[in-house]
């Protein structure tokens, strides 16, 4: 199995011989507008993508956590043909439809496409009245006969949710963004640092992979702020900190 960090959550999954595209976020640098009621009014996204819009030719599906334009921008919506195969959580498909997509495979529960489990797994994207208005939030669990397990998070901070995927799957691999994104009121609505700590904790057998920071103006968290405290809790080498168009491979 084989990561890509092309930017953001926006990740491309070789699997299975598959190639996924998740979250594709695919704008140029300062495309889209500012995330409002945040501590700084900077264009989105903050850096450049590292790859070409090339690899859209060469990918077999793409996943999608949920609709917000950082995880699935205008660009993408413009260049994915509309018969690329899409999975979705269901409240999405109608969304989808509407833009002509023909291929949505909305997982209520599991799906199995060409060899790879595909399972949805639930989150919560903040607390309060913001974590109500930023709507509900998806992660998966990938697997494969004779593959590391993937589980990709999603939008989440540490929750029940997370403890217990992580409980029940024990992944090998796991994909948490984290960034500690937040507006100037209420409280972190992706992983803080303390947040991919409890992750660490709950899967000590897990390689973490932390990605969704310094692409978007309210992803408050550095990647140097989060390595300086994964080693003040003595966890660093359990976490994978990928910079853009980093490749990892796991067996």
């Amino acid at each position: 199995m084989k990561i890509q960090l092309l930017r953001h959550a926006t990740l491309l999954v070789l699997i299975n011989g598959k190639k996924i595209l998740v979250d594709p976020m695919l704008g140029a640098a300062r495309s889209m507008t500012t995330i409002e009621n945040s501590s700084n009014a900077k264009r989105n996204p903050l850096v450049e993508l590292t790859v070409t819009l090339e690899i859209i030719k060469d990918i077999h599906g793409v996943l999608l956590t949920h609709t917000h334009r950082d995880h699935w921008d205008a660009t993408a919506i413009e260049q994915l043909p509309s018969t690329m195969t899409i999975f979705c959580p269901p409240e999405e498909e109608e969304t989808l439809k509407k833009l002509g997509f023909k291929k949505i495979h909305p997982i209520k529960e599991r799906i199995s496409w060409e060899g790879i489990s595909i399972e949805r797994t639930g989150g919560q994207h903040g607390t309060g009245e913001i974590g109500m208005q930023m709507g509900p939030v998806s992660g998966y669990i990938l697997q494969v006969v004779g593959e590391p397990s993937l589980y990709i998070a999603g939008d989440t901070i540490y929750c029940e949710d997370v403890s217990s995927v992580l409980a029940r799957y024990q992944p090998d691999v796991v994909v948490v963004n984290a960034g500690g994104a937040r507006f100037n009121t209420g409280d972190p609505i992706t992983m803080t640092a303390k947040d991919v700590v409890e992750v660490c904790r709950k899967g000590s057998k897990s390689k973490i992979l932390a990605v969704h920071m310094e692409a978007i103006n309210h992803c408050l968290m550095t990647r140097t702020d989060l390595r300086t405290h994964l080693e003040g809790e003595g966890i660093r080498d359990q976490v994978i900190i990928p910079m853009d168009g980093e490749e990892l491979f796991f067996s």
